[in-house]
């Protein structure tokens, strides 16, 4: 376990250069204590590392000092072969770079990792978009990452779904993110980072203004707030349920995953056998819409618009399959 950290440790400064006792702890979870036995281990060994005094201080290597030494074991290489979705790098303009990437990376691996790490591509295939989409156009995915590589401002014309809906944004590329076979760009516009879908960007125009990243961001960070307030924002309102147990499997395997764990968060089982259990949901129609895909297996107990929507609805049906069919489509009737 020590020799492997070790060799994280060497491999963090090599790749990062001048880090913090603390900063290299945070890394790799161990105390600072633990860090400092670590570089004392590494300098005993002949590895030049040098400590810097002061408050921008910290361990380096000696400059020009770089190490053969990868540590690279059968399941890191693996997951190096997995990890690059060949779609995703397409869109980016990175597929040959992608394609050539693996092909250095497997001649640079001993034979019986080579061999190994080869199979990933015979047995998994990662398809990122979900079902019953089909990819989107993105005419200005390649100079929107551009723009994000280079650190320069983008001018952009954008669809938005409100009125006006073509605006035009000047804003700083922070990231990209790629959720559900979506891509979509983090940017800062006029102070405040927003989100935007990259397939309802109009027109892309890439300036040759270099902005500076906000201290601190981190995008991974970002997109996780930004999920958990989406569902704040987007859940208006709550529905209270009665499901049959077909109900409850199948409420699990239509609807969007946070409604599910309410759903099972919330349910309680009724002398019937039904259970009962309430549901955010984000607006009437959107509400009648999904539950109606549930069939006689939901009661709808609250609230009321709902509900009377339902029974409408189903009213409607009804009378539709008690009158006589209109004619049969193959006759020509």
């Amino acid at each position: 376990m020590r020799a492997s950290r070790l060799v994280a440790l060497l491999m963090l400064l090599q790749a990062r250069g001048r880090l913090t006792a603390a900063q290299l702890a945070g890394e790799l979870e161990v105390s600072v204590r633990t860090i400092y036995r670590d570089v004392g281990a590494l300098a005993a060994a002949g590895v030049p590392l040098y400590s810097d005094a002061g408050r921008d201080g910290g361990y380096r290597l000696l400059s020009g000092y770089r190490t053969r030494l990868t540590g690279l074991t059968s399941d890191e290489a693996e997951v190096l072969l997995l990890g690059g979705l060949p779609g995703p790098a397409a869109d980016l303009g990175m597929g040959s770079a992608l394609a050539g990437a693996q092909r250095k990376l497997l001649a640079a691996l001993p034979v019986e990792l080579r061999d190994r790490a080869s199979l990933v591509g015979e047995r998994f295939h990662l398809d990122a978009p979900g079902w019953y989409h089909d990819a989107e156009p993105l005419p200005h995915l390649a100079a929107v990452a551009g723009a994000v590589w280079q650190q320069r401002a983008l001018r952009l014309r954008y669809r938005r779904w409100r009125e006006p809906t073509d605006v035009t944004r000047l804003v700083d590329p922070l990231g990209l993110v790629l959720k559900a076979g979506r891509w979509y760009l983090v940017a800062r516009c006029a102070e405040h980072v927003r989100t935007y879908r990259v397939a309802q960007v109009l027109d892309a125009e890439v300036l040759a203004t270099r902005f500076e990243r906000p201290r601190g961001f981190e995008l991974a960070a970002y997109w996780r707030r930004y999920l958990a307030d989406f569902d704040v924002r987007r859940h208006r309102g709550v529905a209270e349920l009665r499901l049959s147990p077909r109900g409850v499997q199948r409420l699990a395997q239509l609807m969007d995953p946070v409604v599910g764990a309410a759903a099972a968060r919330n349910a309680l089982a009724d002398c019937y056998g039904w259970v009962r259990t309430c549901i955010p949901i984000e607006t009437i129609e959107h509400a009648v819409g999904e539950l109606l895909r549930l069939g006689a297996d939901v009661e709808v107990l609250a609230p009321v618009e709902v509900r009377r929507h339902i029974a409408a609805a189903a009213a409607a049906m009804v009378r539709v399959y008690e009158a006589e069919p209109a004619g049969d489509m193959r006759s020509g009737a």
